[in-house]
């Protein structure tokens, strides 16, 4: 069991069976009161934002929750399909659950799913990815690469700003938490 000094960032709990991640907790104490935790909690199911604050001698418990590895194989819309690369086992996320997330995965892509009681629940993406443009305006002589920015359509549908000198069917690097150009990358 945790109790509320050990409500910090990242860490996973269950509240009425449903597992939850502290995003942000901040220590309070007002004059001759018990002690409190402020935490902003996020649902792992469901994506819901939660405040909640937890008092003194209460006892959290912890969230069984842990990473497996497993492949991107296929989305047809509203689900995605994962295999898990030990068992061979395959999961359906629904797209309400990825959110964002699916305009990085290319078909084969390996990545961590998050599971609760063996069913996974989310994946963790890695900070960056290589994908391809698919669509975009063509550069004019001139541009620079300290220029202005262009639309791109990237191989997965995701659309992002990149530099004026970048064509089609280049690969460029992307941030997966500010959906960002980083860089061109050859090959």
């Amino acid at each position: 069991m945790y109790t509320i000094t050990d409500l910090k960032p990242g860490k996973a709990i269950t509240i009425d069976g449903e597992p939850y991640l502290v995003v942000s907790s901040q220590f309070g104490r007002k004059s001759q009161s018990k002690a409190n935790m402020q935490t902003k909690l996020k649902n792992l199911k469901t994506g819901a934002i939660l405040a909640k604050n937890f008092q003194g001698s209460e006892k959290i418990e912890p969230a069984d929750v842990g990473y497996r590895k497993v492949q991107f194989l296929y989305s047809d819309g509203d689900t995605y399909t994962f295999m898990d690369l030990q068992t061979y086992d395959q999961y359906e996320l629904n797209k309400d659950v990825m959110e964002e997330q699916g305009g990085y995965l290319v078909d084969g892509a390996e990545v961590d799913a998050l599971m609760f009681e063996e069913h996974p629940i989310g994946i963790n993406l890695p900070s960056t990815v290589v994908l391809k443009v698919t669509e975009t305006i063509p550069g004019v002589k001139g541009d620079t690469a300290t220029g202005g920015t262009k639309p791109a359509t990237l191989e997965t549908g995701l659309v992002v700003n990149v530099p004026l000198f970048i064509h089609e069917g280049e690969k460029v690097k992307v941030n997966t938490e500010t959906g960002e150009y980083m860089e061109r990358v050859n090959g």
